[in-house]
């Protein structure tokens, strides 16, 4: 299957590069190129992306609000966001996260991880970048404690969870794989996907690095554990 890419930037240099290295992977074709998030937006809905390369700063409308207006459209329920940004210690990461976007990387990294990215994020896997270290994304998400933040998810809707989906969910947000949480737990991968799916569903998570929001936001999982 083809993974259709939207390349939303504001640099025509860069989305010309970036064209260039998806194009030349059998698996992937570039569907559209758009120069700000409006335009991404209205791209994504009409050419039907899978995965779309989005600057965080772009002028007019920046791929921060282009990205909730994406993950709040029903109809791009399927359209996973990756957030290209220049900084990476930036709290516009965390920002993206929340606004839904399944994970950032750096406009420097190479090549074969842009690619990898891509691949990650069509498959509903959360993706964040080497630089990206639990610790910063923890730092962010537990300002507050998850108490007095304003976007603060409700801890309450945790109960909804099994004890088994909340030990998942734990390892989810210290960012293990599925491999690594079966070994850790002494269960299947197979199980553990399944229990993975399962908290999705009943806490309305779009995919795994929504997930890892949710841990942290409900202090489930505390900066520094």
């Amino acid at each position: 299957m083809t993974i259709k890419v939207l390349l939303a930037d504001d640099q025509a240099l860069l989305r010309s590069a970036f064209r260039v290295l998806v194009d030349s992977e059998a698996d992937m074709e570039v569907v559209g190129e758009a120069s700000d998030g409006a335009q991404a937006v209205e791209i994504a809905r009409t050419r039907g992306a899978d995965v779309v390369l989005m600057d965080i700063r772009m002028p007019g409308t920046d791929g921060l609000a282009a990205t909730r207006m994406i993950t709040e459209d029903p109809r791009l329920a399927d359209v996973r966001v990756v957030m290209l940004t220049t900084f990476e210690v930036d709290e516009y990461v965390v920002d993206s996260l929340r606004a839904g976007a399944s994970g950032f990387l750096g406009k420097g990294a190479e090549p074969d991880e842009l690619l990898a990215a891509i691949r990650i994020a069509a498959a509903g896997e959360a993706l964040l970048s080497p630089v990206a270290t639990k610790g910063l994304i923890a730092r962010f998400l537990a300002q507050g404690d998850g108490s007095g933040d304003e976007g603060a998810y409700d801890a309450a809707r945790l109960d909804a969870l099994t004890v088994r989906e909340r030990e998942v969910l734990v390892q989810v947000g210290g960012g293990l794989s599925n491999d690594e949480i079966a070994a850790r737990l002494e269960v299947s991968p197979l199980t553990v996907k399944t229990h993975v799916n399962r908290a999705m569903a009943k806490l309305g998570a779009r995919d795994r690095a929504q997930l890892v929001v949710i841990a942290y936001e409900t202090g489930l999982v505390r900066a520094g554990a």
